[in-house]
C-alpha cells in the first residue's frame, strides 16, 4: 500500500475526505493517475464524490476515470446534482450510457430531473427497453411524491411459500432488488398483503409458510403521497423502508431510508433558505451562478424596498409630531428591529411545527392566542426595560413610557402577524415559510410606526 493510503486510514473521516481531495489533486497536477488510483483505493464512494466535488473541474472528469465501473457508479450517484451535469457533458456517449443504465432507478429518475429535456431524451433513447421503461415510470409521476421517489427494485413474494423456498428465492433475486430486510407478500392482483422482515425469517422454521409469520397490519404509502410525508411515516414507525401502493392497493415501489435522509435535508434547506426571503429549487447555493443567486434573492428584497418607502413616507407625514419632539425619531429602528425579531421568532415556531405536525392537534386559534400570549409576557418584559434605558439617553420620563407601550404593543402584533400568516399563506396553497418573512416585516414596520406615533400624541398630549 502507498504512503497516502497508509496515511489516510488513519485519520478521522473529515480529516480523510479534506486529506483524499488534496493528495488527489496533488498527484493529478503531477500527472501521477496510478498514484491517484492507488490512494481512491481504501476510500469509500461518498468520500470520494466528495474529494471529486472539491477539485477543479478539469480535474473532475479525470478523477472519475480513474474508478473501475462498479465504484464509478456508487460514486456517481453520492455526487452534487451539478457535478453530475458537469460530468455528462464531458463523457463520451458509451462512458454516459454504462453509468446511467446501472445506476438505481430512483437515482437515475433524480439525475434526469437535472438535466435538460434534450439531454434526457437522448440519455432515455440509450437505455435498455427495460431501463428507459422503469424509468419512465418513476419520471410520469408528480415531482416530490412517492412515486417519484420509490425504487421499483424490490423482492415480492407469495403467501404460499415455505421459508426455505423463500431463502432460495432470495439468493436469485437478491442481486437484482435495493432493499432484502423487507420482503413483500402480495396476492395474485399485486395487491399488498402482508410483509416479512429478514430477521423474522431466518428464525422461523423451514417448513412454515410466509402467510403464518407475515406481519398483516401494513404501514405503506401512497404513490400521490407527499415526499415529506413519506418521509415521516418513516420516522414515526422506525421503519429502514415503506412500501408504496396505487389506488388498488397494488404494490408498486419502496422507498428507502437513505432516500428519506436526502429529502429530510432537501426540506429543512429549503425551509431555511424560505425563511430568509430566499428561493430554492434544490441546487446547492453556493455552486450556482451568481446571476441565479441575484434573482432567487431580489424578490423580497424589492419588497422590503417597498416596505420602508412605505414606512419612511409615514415618519414625513409626522414632520409636526418629530418636530416638536424630535427624540422620538431615535427610538423607530429599535421599535421595529425588535418587532420583527419577536415576529420571526413566532413565525419560525409555527412554520417548523406546520411542517413537522407538532401543532396538528391545535388549532390556529390556539397556536396564535398562545403566541399573542407568549408576546404579551415579552413585550412587557422589554418594555420595562427600554422605558428605562429610554429615560437614561434622554431625560423624558413621557418619552420613556410611550417607547415602553409601544414595545408591547409592537411585540403583541408581531407576534400575532408572526403565527397568523403562516397559516394563512397554506390556505391560500401557497409556502408559509418563503411568504411569511417579508410581510410580517412590512406588517411590523408600517403598522408599528403608526402604533407608535399614535401612542407618542396621547402620552406627551400633542
Amino acid at each position: 500500500m502507498n504512503e497516502p493510503a497508509k496515511a489516510i486510514q488513519s485519520n478521522t473521516r473529515k480529516e480523510l475526505r479534506q486529506l483524499v481531495c488534496n493528495q488527489l489533486a496533488l498527484l493529478l497536477e503531477q500527472g501521477n493517475l496510478q498514484g491517484a488510483k492507488a490512494l481512491l483505493v481504501p476510500v469509500q464512494p461518498v468520500d470520494i464524490a466528495e474529494a471529486i466535488e472539491g477539485l477543479p473541474k478539469s480535474m473532475q472528469v479525470i478523477a472519475f476515470r480513474l474508478l473501475v465501473k462498479e465504484e464509478a457508479i456508487a460514486v456517481y450517484e453520492n455526487l452534487d446534482s451539478t457535478v453530475q451535469q458537469s460530468l455528462v457533458e464531458q463523457f463520451k456517449q458509451q462512458e454516459v450510457r454504462d453509468i446511467v443504465e446501472e445506476m438505481s432507478p430512483d437515482d437515475r429518475a433524480r439525475l434526469f430531473d437535472e438535466l435538460p429535456a434534450k439531454v434526457v431524451r437522448r440519455l432515455l433513447e440509450q437505455l435498455s427497453t427495460e431501463e428507459r421503461k422503469t424509468t419512465a415510470l418513476l419520471l410520469g409521476y408528480e415531482e416530490d411524491t412517492a412515486g417519484r421517489i420509490m425504487t421499483p427494485e424490490y423482492i415480492s413474494l407469495k403467501q404460499s411459500l415455505t421459508v426455505a423456498q423463500t431463502l432460495e428465492r432470495i439468493r436469485s433475486l437478491a442481486t437484482a432488488s435495493e432493499i432484502v430486510y423487507y420482503l413483500y407478500v402480495t396476492d395474485g392482483f399485486r395487491r399488498l398483503v402482508g410483509i416479512v422482515s429478514l430477521r423474522d425469517l431466518v428464525l422461523s422454521s423451514p417448513e412454515i409458510t410466509l402467510e403464518e409469520i407475515m406481519t398483516k397490519e401494513i404501514v405503506s404509502v401512497n404513490t400521490k403521497d407527499d415526499q415529506e410525508e413519506v418521509a415521516r411515516v418513516i420516522q414515526r414507525y422506525d421503519l429502514l423502508a415503506v412500501p408504496v401502493v396505487d389506488n388498488e392497493q397494488r404494490l408498486v415501489g419502496v422507498v428507502t431510508v437513505d432516500d428519506v435522509i436526502d429529502i429530510l435535508e432537501q426540506e429543512a434547506t429549503e425551509d431555511i433558505y424560505a425563511l430568509g426571503g430566499v428561493q430554492s429549487d434544490g441546487d446547492n447555493y453556493f455552486q450556482t451562478n451568481l446571476i441565479t443567486v441575484a434573482r432567487k434573492r431580489v424578490m423580497w428584497l424589492l419588497v422590503l424596498l417597498l416596505t420602508n418607502t412605505v414606512t419612511g413616507t409615514i415618519i414625513k407625514s409626522q414632520v409636526g409630531l418629530l418636530e416638536q419632539m424630535a427624540i422620538l425619531t431615535a427610538f423607530i429602528p429599535l421599535l421595529t428591529g425588535t418587532g420583527g425579531n419577536v415576529g420571526a421568532q413566532s413565525s419560525t415556531v409555527v412554520i417548523r411545527g406546520l411542517n413537522t405536525d407538532d401543532i396538528k392537534d391545535l388549532g390556529a386559534g390556539q397556536v396564535i392566542l398562545r403566541e399573542l400570549m407568549a408576546g404579551a409576557l415579552l413585550g412587557v418584559a422589554l418594555g420595562l426595560l427600554a422605558t428605562v434605558w429610554a429615560y437614561g439617553l434622554q431625560g423624558n420620563w413621557l418619552v420613556s413610557i410611550s417607547v415602553g407601550i409601544s414595545l408591547v404593543a409592537i411585540a403583541i402584533l408581531a407576534s400575532v402577524a408572526g403565527s397568523a400568516l403562516p397559516f394563512v399563506f397554506r390556505s391560500f396553497g401557497l409556502d408559509p415559510a418563503l411568504m411569511s418573512a417579508p410581510f410580517i416585516t412590512t406588517a411590523v414596520d408600517v403598522i408599528g410606526v403608526l402604533i407608535y406615533f399614535s401612542i407618542a400624541k396621547m402620552v406627551l398630549g400633542l
